[in-house]
């Protein structure tokens, strides 16, 4: 009886979950309002009343939010197309690149001056700032509207800035705060090297390999149409999770790559 009454909290848990996040996407459509103010309200509204502790410990939870955030970018790079790079490309190398320092310069400033953090916590929490993500852009461009070559380059901020500033935060964090890989100072920076080395060859390797892989069965009608959807679902968690335990971090690559490749 305690376990069917323990099954039940559960089921009660994850339905709701779901009904609040459709009711609250819905709900933004009907206000034409962007969904993700909205959902970030109710979840911290229902977060007040229940503990998920209860339900779900923290690793599974943190595995199941990382995973989302995995299938979230692929869905992004999905929606990706070369061709609006014509117009975009030169400002989005700009917005990435320039744009990013500026904001992580500026946010470490911030949280050093304003709110009293010391330097290293100010630069790591700086580095996560950076990120924009496509859980905020897209909600803002659906609502917004804004020109093409605009909405281009925003697209594509938000869905590459993610993989890009997970990789700068777990760099930084490398350098500043993980000394058990090294002896001195300048092991930490050889040790970030190598690190972002992996990433980017972990995460692009098998993104884009996947990517060819799928998309020479898909030519060749390898794979029939109903199970197209849950193949690339699967081939993506398992790369995720795969270039994960080899490089942390480099699956959120590997699923952005995948999506823009593919």
């Amino acid at each position: 009886m305690e376990h069917l009454l323990e099954q039940n909290e559960h089921l009660i848990l994850f339905t709701t979950i779901l009904l609040l996040g459709i009711g609250s996407q819905w709900l933004a459509w009907k206000l034409k309002v962007p969904s993700i103010l909205l959902l970030l309200g109710v979840g911290f509204l229902a977060g007040q009343y229940y503990d998920q502790k209860e339900i779900i410990v923290e690793s599974s939870l943190l595995a199941l939010v990382s995973l989302s955030v995995g299938l979230i970018l692929l869905e992004g790079g999905l929606t990706l197309k070369f061709s609006e790079l014509k117009d975009a490309g030169p400002s989005l190398i700009r917005l990435i690149g320039v744009g990013s320092g500026v904001t992580w310069v500026l946010s470490s400033l911030a949280a050093y001056y304003l709110v009293g953090f010391s330097w290293p916590v100010a630069i790591l929490v700086a580095a996560v700032l950076v990120v924009t993500g496509p859980t905020v852009i897209g909600p803002l461009l659906r609502v917004v509207k804004p020109a093409r070559k605009v909405n281009s380059i925003l697209k594509w901020e938000g869905i590459v800035i993610d993989p890009v500033g997970a990789v700068l935060a777990v760099l930084v964090f490398g350098v500043l705060f993980d000394a058990g890989h090294n002896s001195g100072e300048g092991s930490n920076f050889q040790h970030a090297a190598i690190g972002l080395g992996k990433t980017l060859l972990i995460g692009g390797g098998f993104g884009w390999g996947a990517a060819m892989i799928l998309a020479s069965f898909l030519k060749r009608h390898w794979i029939p149409d109903y199970l197209q959807a849950v193949v690339i679902l699967s081939v993506t968690l398992g790369l995720f999770t795969l270039s994960n335990i080899l490089q942390h971090e480099s699956g959120l690559v590997t699923a952005t790559v995948l999506g823009i490749a593919l």
